[in-house]
């Protein structure tokens, strides 16, 4: 397994990320923070983990500089955070150690509009989104475009966020599932739940990232 801290270099800025690519890897999955996160963030280092062992690789990294994500109004700029998710996307593309590789996106909290609103523009090149506790209603107007299959998970204890799935879900055009994991609130801190949803996660790219000969 190979583990590389990688420098993004996008048209206006340059982002820091963390790529780590299983031997043999069969896919990728990107992932996209929700507000005030980071590519150090533990729930999401936990859930790539978990997904490395699939031999699916990670990108972790974060949406915002430093300079940036000081300025707290950035953190909720969604079309800056999408922007910067769809130049990541193409730059990884063209990367020589994954361009070859299926790409999925794991979104969380708000970062889960970013992905969905990425996965409209890229249309059947992204082949798998994954929300956990997302804000997928945050790109209500882009979710009849998006073609990726799509799981949206939430906890059971997050009541206002399974209404705004909920509301997403009914939108969406793509093959869905929402997947309601029981005493589990927005971060999924009680024990157990994050891996109940990573759990989850896992399956929905075996399904649908991993293309089939």
């Amino acid at each position: 397994m190979r583990k590389l801290e990688i420098d993004i270099p996008l048209s206006t800025v340059t982002l820091k990320g963390d790529l780590v690519i299983p031997k043999n890897a069969i896919g990728i999955v990107i992932f996209s923070h929700g507000s005030g996160s980071s590519r150090f963030s533990s729930r999401s280092i936990m859930v790539a983990e978990l997904i490395q062992k699939q031999n699916i690789a990670t990108l972790l990294f974060d949406l915002l500089t430093e300079e940036e994500d000081s300025n707290h109004e950035n953190r909720f700029n969604i079309d800056l955070l999408v922007s910067r998710l769809i130049e990541t996307t193409e730059w990884l593309m063209n990367y020589d150690e994954v361009k070859d590789l299926a790409i999925g996106y794991f979104g969380a909290s708000t970062g889960a509009a970013s992905a969905l609103r990425a996965a409209a523009y890229f249309g059947d090149s992204v082949k798998a989104v994954v929300s956990r506790g997302g804000r997928p209603d945050l790109a209500l107007n882009t979710l009849n475009q998006v073609t990726a299959p799509t799981l949206l998970i939430v906890g059971g204890m997050d009541v206002p966020v399974i209404g705004m799935n909920k509301m997403a879900f009914d939108e969406l055009q793509s093959i869905k599932e929402m997947k309601i994991i029981p005493r589990a609130t927005h971060l999924f801190e009680e024990p157990g739940k994050l891996q109940e949803a990573a759990d989850l996660a896992i399956a929905w790219y075996k399904k649908y990232l991993i293309q089939k000969d």
